[in-house]
């Protein structure tokens, strides 16, 4: 089953790099986009920038109201919801002996359970309706171990779990529930990581860029583009793709 644009879109973590990416993308395509992150200010901007229908919600994902909040906002003011793009993350790195409770739980919080706790609000109107499209923005971290980011990549693998078995569950109900796992994408979350490396090992930022361009086989970042591509294709897809984990890394992993 597919709609024709106009969809109901919320996406969150919309202010910046694939989530501004991703917004720009849905509306380019006609949907109407409720938009949220911390920032009122980049928000604004974004909404400003848009030709569609657009609603604008500052709010903080790891607040526990803030995923029923949100979605009843969009149900409320669009009389339903077609699509939610969850993409609000954080990564923080550590080595495991100095990963701390407190830096476990911020990722857990912020990658896995404000995700699972959207996915919860938003399938009850996407049942109703009998349509819905869940699209998480994951990591090749949810598929594979990468040292330092120990909390990170347990959360991100803890969301692709969740997405499956959320897959499982709704597979007979028209709601489609699926991940994108990109590797190194060229965002400013990748320009903070670069200034750690920097920061640590004392190389400079190129050699430092470098480094994390040669871990993709393409020798190079993904870009923003390459991962709104992704989710345009699973908005628009017919309901034949769903418990899938995408990779978009240029072929560092395959699976």
């Amino acid at each position: 089953m597919t709609r024709r644009p106009p969809l109901r879109c919320l996406v969150t973590g919309a202010s910046r790099g694939i989530g501004r990416t991703i917004v720009e993308h849905l509306a380019a395509s006609g949907h109407q986009v409720a938009i949220t992150a911390r920032s009122v200010g980049d928000l604004q901007s974004l909404a400003d920038s848009l030709d569609v229908p657009t609603l604008v919600l500052p709010a903080d994902v790891t607040d526990p109201g803030t995923p029923d909040g949100l979605v009843a906002d969009v149900v409320a003011a669009w009389g339903g919801i077609d699509v939610a793009v969850l993409n609000a993350g954080e990564a923080i790195s550590a080595p495991i002996h100095r990963t701390d409770d407190a830096l476990w739980q911020q990722m857990l919080d912020v990658n896995l359970t404000a995700p699972f706790r959207f996915i919860r609000a938003a399938v009850p109107p996407m049942k109703q309706a009998g349509f819905g499209r869940i699209i998480v923005i994951a990591s090749i971290a949810s598929k594979v171990g990468v040292p330092y980011i120990t909390a990170y990549s347990a959360a991100k693998h803890g969301v692709l779990g969740a997405v499956r078995s959320a897959a499982m569950e709704l597979a007979t109900t028209g709601v489609t529930v699926n991940a994108v796992c990109p590797g190194y994408v060229d965002t400013p979350l990748t320009d903070r990581a670069l200034e750690a490396i920097v920061a640590k090992t004392g190389i400079d930022m190129a050699a430092a860029r470098a480094t994390l361009e040669n871990t993709h086989p393409i020798k190079r970042l993904i870009t923003t583009d390459e991962v709104a591509s992704v989710v345009d294709m699973l908005v628009a897809d017919t309901g034949g793709i769903t418990g899938q984990g995408i990779v978009i890394d240029g072929g560092s992993v395959q699976s």
